[in-house]
């Protein structure tokens, strides 16, 4: 029996294992605690080699709004696998279905640690709902309610 101090962490194969993304549009790289039913901490490294930023913008490159959120999205959909104890397969897909109060604070670039937290504020009908955060060094740079839902492909 785990201590109650002790995380829950998933390396790059685990991840792997409950998202169907792949390179370029994986985007969580470790999960570093989560607790089924509750929450997810993970983090996404931002390198200046993600094909993004060769066009947002070459001089000042800046990930993408879109891409944050959908860094969260992902991990939601780790967190809900997780809690399902269940991993996607070729007949359903995880979808995020709506997304509501979303703001940017500030903008994460090349040598940022993108930090992901998503906490399950209910589920309903079969669609989750999550509260969202990203920060970089303590710093919130995104915030959101994600909706969530498993749906045959």
């Amino acid at each position: 029996m785990a201590q109650e101090n002790e995380l829950n962490t998933m390396d790059i194969q685990e991840v792997m294992a409950h998202l169907p993304h792949r390179y370029p549009f994986l985007l969580v790289d470790r999960v570093v605690d989560y607790k089924e039913g509750e929450y997810l901490k993970g983090y996404k490294n931002v390198s200046f080699n993600e094909p993004y930023f060769q066009g947002h913008f070459p001089d000042k490159p800046v990930m993408p709004g879109v891409l944050i959120i959908e860094a969260l999205a992902q991990a939601t959909g780790i967190l809900a696998f997780k809690t399902t104890q269940s991993k996607p397969t070729g007949n359903t897909l995880y979808y995020l279905v709506g997304i509501d109060g979303t703001r940017f604070k500030q903008k994460v670039v090349p040598g940022d640690q993108l930090m992901l937290e998503v906490r399950v504020k209910k589920k309903s009908r079969g669609v989750w709902k999550f509260d969202a955060e990203a920060t970089v060094d303590g710093k919130m740079v995104a915030s959101a309610e994600l909706m969530c839902a498993e749906r045959e492909a």
